[in-house]
């Protein structure tokens, strides 16, 4: 393979046809463009897919690579495009989740509304290797923020012109003119199009933005949120949630609010596994916040298995929001087993 301390040398290889010397340029943009197609999709199996789209893409394109823009930029444009034909082609509802969507139940949840294609979380240890890469000087968003749960939510309300602007402008600081080179439009339909998704977010995100909580307070809360779960303690549990705490269970349509709800179904959960000791939380992180691998012991081996992703939101004063993913197959995304 030719230097691969040269970008030129390597992109001239790729262009005649060396599949190596393409995988060595691509490659060390797997990781941004899954997490910006995750961005526009919510979901981390379409970003994986829509990456492996990209890069097939880009690979039978290479050849013809012009250099009038960056190769990196390049493969954004790609991406993005794979993106906006996943949620239009495909006629494709927004990813939200059950807090987003309707009232709070007054009941416990009863059976998963599997027909609903429901929001992902995104593990954090993708996220972290990325902080080297600074957005843009538009960029009016951190990075750290532009993947909470929140934030991802708000998005899949845009509509697809809409979510791609906001994301090329205000998270990764492009400029009005690279967006608009990239989606093939004019500068002009991307600044109406950024107002819009501006307007929208002010409205549906802005006052759920999660409240930045010291380490030391953080570190406490969870401790004690870990060990309510895991001896089953309904006391220690309620003191930790605030009055307009939530919690929602995707695939379940029905999500609780307040203490006395969520405590109801605490009480039921922990019961029906068996008690104290009837869970184990491994902490992990997903979308920039606290989260947790749940494992349920089996009734009939013991062994403890993959039972749900927790991510929780958390304030200076409690736990504002968990959001408990009973998706299993997630645990390989997070680099974890499914038994323990």
């Amino acid at each position: 393979m030719p230097n691969v301390n040269e970008p030129s040398v390597l992109m001239e290889a790729a262009k005649r046809g060396d599949r190596d010397a393409f995988q060595h340029l691509a490659e060390q943009h797997r990781r941004e463009l899954r997490l910006h197609c995750y961005r526009m999709l919510a979901s981390i199996h379409d970003a994986e897919d829509a990456v492996q789209e990209t890069l097939l893409r880009a690979w039978r394109a290479v050849a013809d690579f012009e250099g009038r823009t960056s190769f990196r930029n390049w493969l954004y444009k790609i991406a993005t495009h794979a993106c906006l034909n996943m949620v239009t082609a495909r006629q494709r509802t927004a990813r939200l989740l059950p807090h987003d969507i309707g009232p709070p139940a007054q009941a416990l949840p009863q059976e998963p509304a599997t027909e609903i294609a429901w929001l992902d979380p995104y593990p954090d240890e993708p996220i972290a290797q990325l902080s080297a890469i600074e957005p843009g000087p538009a960029a009016r968003y951190e990075s750290h923020e532009a993947v909470q749960l929140a934030f991802v939510a708000a998005v899949q309300r845009l509509p697809p012109l809409q979510r791609a602007a906001l994301l090329l402008r205000d998270v990764l600081g492009w400029s009005a003119a690279e967006a608009a080179q990239l989606l093939d439009t004019s500068v002009a339909s991307i600044t109406s199009a950024l107002q819009r998704a501006r307007a929208t977010m002010e409205t549906s995100y802005s006052s759920r933005r999660s409240a930045s909580v010291p380490d030391e307070r953080q570190r406490e809360l969870l401790d004690r949120y870990v060990a309510a779960w895991e001896t089953a303690d309904l006391d220690n549990f309620l003191a930790l949630l605030k009055e307009d705490a939530i919690l929602s269970m995707p695939p379940y349509r029905e999500w609780l609010l307040g203490p006395d709800a969520i405590g109801r179904l605490f009480a039921f959960v922990c019961s029906r596994y068996g008690g104290s000791g009837a869970f184990r939380l491994v902490r992990t992180a997903a979308n920039g916040q606290p989260a947790f691998a749940v494992y349920s012991r089996s009734s009939e081996t013991g062994a403890f298995v993959a039972h749900s992703i927790q991510v929780v939101s958390l304030d200076e004063d409690g736990v504002a929001l968990v959001v408990n993913f009973r998706k299993p197959e997630l645990f390989e995304f997070f680099g974890l087993p499914r038994a323990r």
